[in-house]
């Protein structure tokens, strides 16, 4: 037994723990989501059954088509998307969550194929860690990561739960997948064809991994740019930050398909912001005091140290991997 095997079998049982912590918060996301939008007035004149065509962005077709769809609607079909999403990540790929973990008890290694939601809680820590990082770097040289002015805080929530499946599209499946599917594909049809864009690394005969991480760190790079050009963006500051994640998410559409990059960028929208705004409303607080209260504070320190786990088991896996056993002579 290697002397990293070891180490694997000792943090372990911490990884496990965390993992499974973070699992549970991102179930109560769903009911506490659900309240804030349908039982809060975290919108203040607006709520629930506000049209969506008085939005700037639907004005025009909303006249055109004559619909009546409200921000209640339009939440419950994403809440009812992201629910599927997250019970098709907790049985597969492979095995379920609970089977997949007993692994890491009985092994000490982490199968990160087997399970889509041990990659999901898994890369949504490295992805917390890594941001940490970079924000810690960027203000020790005075650069101060400014979000974008909130007009209405239950919209905010509504766009914010919007942009993962908007901005994966987008960013990952037209950006990454489709450019991939043509270079690598070995026959054309419809099914081989939205197989290969909901993952392509099982569907794809990638013979050249230089290509998909140009296409991963290109897709990176547009996406923090999108972050910071419009009007109403985040500052500058916020560009490394996205284009960090940018590649982290594209490298998860490649690797284990779109369901886990859309649920590690809904981790970053839905779940944080579900959290908030339940802390805000039931302690009567803004959304600015509740992303400093304790528990939020809390959140933080365990995916700060479950990134920490998740990243090192990462590496230890990988250089175990690149050792070739060698013969003993005597």
């Amino acid at each position: 037994m290697y002397v990293s095997d070891k180490i694997l079998q000792i943090i372990g049982i911490p990884h496990l723990a965390l993992l499974s912590i973070i699992f549970g918060m991102m179930l109560l996301s769903f009911p506490f989501g659900v309240f804030v939008v349908f039982d809060t007035d975290v919108g203040g004149d607006i709520n629930f059954e506000y049209p969506v065509s008085n939005f700037d962005v639907f004005k025009e077709i909303g006249h055109q088509l004559h619909f009546d769809i409200q921000i209640g609607d339009i939440f419950i079909v994403l809440w009812s998307v992201y629910a599927i999403l997250f019970t098709i990540s907790i049985l597969g790929p492979d095995k379920g969550f609970l089977k997949t973990l007993s692994s890491i008890l009985t092994h000490g290694k982490l199968d990160t194929k087997s399970n889509y939601l041990i990659t999901i809680t898994q890369w949504f820590s490295i992805l917390i860690l890594i941001s940490a990082i970079i924000d810690f770097i960027q203000q020790g040289f005075g650069i101060v990561n400014i979000p974008p002015h909130v007009d209405n805080n239950l919209t905010q929530f509504l766009y914010v739960s919007l942009s993962p499946i908007v901005e994966e599209l987008a960013f990952r499946v037209i950006l990454i997948g489709l450019p991939l599917f043509f270079f690598f594909t070995h026959k054309f049809s419809v099914n081989h064809f939205f197989n290969s864009l909901w993952n392509p690394n099982r569907n794809l005969h990638v013979y050249d991994l230089r290509k998909v991480l140009f296409m991963v760190v290109l897709g990176g790079i547009f996406f923090g740019f999108a972050h910071i050009l419009s009007a109403e963006s985040w500052s500058e500051a916020k560009f490394a930050q996205a284009t960090a994640s940018g590649i982290i998410l594209g490298w998860l559409y490649f690797r284990f398909g779109l369901i886990t990059s859309i649920l590690v960028h809904w981790g970053m929208n839905y779940f944080i912001f579900s959290y908030v705004n339940y802390i805000s409303q039931i302690n009567n607080i803004t959304i600015e005091a509740g992303f400093s209260h304790s528990l939020i504070n809390t959140m933080e320190i365990i995916f700060l140290i479950s990134g920490i786990f998740s990243l090192s088991i990462l590496i230890l896996n990988y250089f175990n991997s690149k050792k070739v056993p060698q013969l003993k002579i005597d």
